[in-house]
């Protein structure tokens, strides 16, 4: 039986601020269940209590048919692990633990061969293979072939910063959903995957008999995979135990409801508060009247410590005011342009005012070619310049920023644009990043919350050409709309990669990167280049 179940679960950030309170729910044998809910709600925070990364105040977290974990973020520009590394780090942890203690056996090896170390190196094969350290290497032989395209040997020592984003998740995917554990815990999984490999994993989940909780801002993924809906808000969860079609209409009903019960609840109050008045005022005058004014008083103790019913939660506030300015007519020049290894040469002309999302399989490119854009050293041959007056501002896919690291989003935009702190604050207000989120360091925000700085900061940095890799990726659907209602008053000229099928449906161009190297244009979205016909 494979299932995961919180108990009355409570959660106080480090610096005291209570997130989770007394949080309950079951996930049974076999349901795909998603958690929903705004940036910075306590979703991935509920996640690392689950699998254990971090402890809670009080409650209890119990699951059975071992624990699958994919984590938020897999790896970096700086993430030195091999594949080898990274598939072991998803593998069930007597596998993980019987690989270290190799690992350290070889070692020793390396300075000693005596009878003592080689007892030692033996038994530490054995305990490997018992384990099925060396059976799983067949299983991430077919994980690679259909990640990656290559064999397990082939590429387990390549580095996980190798991979495209598409390509780590992926990879950890097949390996979680072909591996022996029963319950699985993604936390955005679809996050950087193209949409065939949105396809497969929607069919993935609906096909896997495995138990999956999962985090995820993609509707469609979760309309077509999940059959129950999670919502992390205000503190604590409520099941719909429907799937994702009828999730809206199901929170605008609950919310009313909550509305309706504290409006009555209120009125109930100050009905008891009034008939306590009034029956003390008796009660000073007429010694009979006391019984009645201590009932009174006792029902008001009792009223007020049963307390007032669950509030229903505030929606969402966010205003982006993206301005732009000005540039010469053509924005982005691109004269032969190859960057090595990934493409055939290419033209390409970007005018000002225009929105061209970059769409294309994984690996093909698309995210080194924004950053090349961005100004930023990747080799290629051919020309790659700006136009007159173009200003890039890049948003960068896996939020990789060291220069943020260990500070506050209040002391980023005080230092790095010159604002006071009440002007600094308000910036921040717009985001919905002011209160104590303004005082939490970068690396503690939630993915959705450092997305939505990274936008503010393009705001205030007056960039005229906004280069935006992945930017809805771990933005809630309230940010996604801030998002697009900001590009569609922004002067100036918007380059996207985006997988996302609902943000490109308002861009004016396409730009293709082919699996087979070729880069090419198209009037309407295309998520499959195979099924276009273009010239040779």
């Amino acid at each position: 039986m494979a299932h995961v179940e919180v108990g009355r679960l409570t959660y106080v950030l480090p610096d005291g601020r209570p997130l989770l309170n007394e949080v309950s729910f079951r996930i049974g044998e076999g349901v795909k269940a998603a958690l929903v809910g705004p940036n910075g709600a306590g979703k991935t925070t509920l996640m690392r209590l689950i699998a254990g990364d971090l402890r809670a105040v009080e409650g209890s977290v119990a699951s059975s048919g071992g624990l699958g974990i994919m984590r938020q973020f897999i790896g970096s520009i700086r993430d030195g692990r091999t594949v080898q590394e990274l598939l072991l780090s998803v593998a069930p942890e007597r596998v993980r633990e019987s690989a270290r203690k190799l690992d350290e056996a070889e070692l020793v090896m390396m300075d000693r061969d005596d009878e003592k170390t080689q007892m030692r190196y033996a038994q530490a094969i054995t305990d490997h293979t018992d384990a099925g350290g060396y059976d799983i290497e067949v299983l991430w032989d077919t994980c690679t072939i259909a990640a990656l395209g290559a064999p397990y040997d082939n590429v387990k020592y390549r580095e996980v910063s190798t991979l495209s984003g598409g390509e780590q998740k992926r990879l950890v995917l097949e390996a979680l959903l072909r591996g022996p554990d029963q319950t699985l815990l993604l936390d955005e999984p679809d996050n950087y995957l193209d949409v065939p490999g949105k396809l497969w994993l929607e069919q993935a989940l609906r096909e896997t008999p495995k138990t999956v909780l999962l985090v995820s801002h993609d509707r469609q993924l979760l309309a077509n995979a999940a059959d129950r809906i999670v919502t992390v808000e205000s503190g604590n969860v409520w099941i719909h135990g429907g799937g994702f079609i009828t999730y809206a209409a199901a929170r605008k009903e609950r919310n009313e409801r909550l509305d309706e019960l504290r409006r009555r609840w209120d009125e109930e109050y100050a009905k008891i508060k009034r008939l306590v008045t009034m029956l003390k005022q008796k009660a000073m005058y007429n010694d009979g009247m006391a019984p009645a004014y201590h009932a009174a008083q006792t029902r008001l103790r009792r009223f007020e410590e049963a307390g007032p019913p669950e509030e229903a939660p505030k929606d969402q506030m966010i205003t982006m005011r993206l301005r732009g300015g000005r540039t010469g007519k053509r924005a982005v020049i691109c004269e032969g342009l190859e960057l090595t290894g990934l493409m055939r040469p290419f033209d390409l002309e970007v005018w000002y005012g225009e929105r061209v999302a970059v769409l294309g399989s994984n690996g093909s490119g698309k995210s080194h070619f924004l950053r090349l854009v961005a100004g930023e050293e990747i080799r290629h041959t051919g020309v790659a310049r700006l136009g007159a007056r173009v200003v890039p501002g890049h948003f960068a896919q896996t939020h990789t920023r060291p220069e943020l690291q260990g500070r506050t989003p209040c002391e980023i935009v005080m230092t790095e644009h010159a604002r006071l702190k009440n002007e600094a604050m308000k910036a921040l207000a717009r985001y919905e990043l002011a209160g104590t989120i303004a005082e939490q360091r970068f690396e503690t925000l939630s993915g959705g919350q450092q997305a939505r700085l990274q936008i503010l900061l393009l705001e205030l940095s007056g960039t005229t050409l906004l280069l935006l890799d992945e930017p809805t990726d771990n933005l809630d659907l309230a940010s996604a709309e801030a998002l697009q209602e900001g590009l569609d008053q922004f002067q100036g000229t918007v380059l996207a990669v985006t997988h996302d099928r609902w943000f490109a449906a308002d861009f004016d161009r396409y730009l293709v990167f082919g699996a087979d190297g070729q880069v090419y244009e198209s009037p309407e979205p295309v998520w499959d280049e195979a099924r276009v016909v273009r010239d040779r």
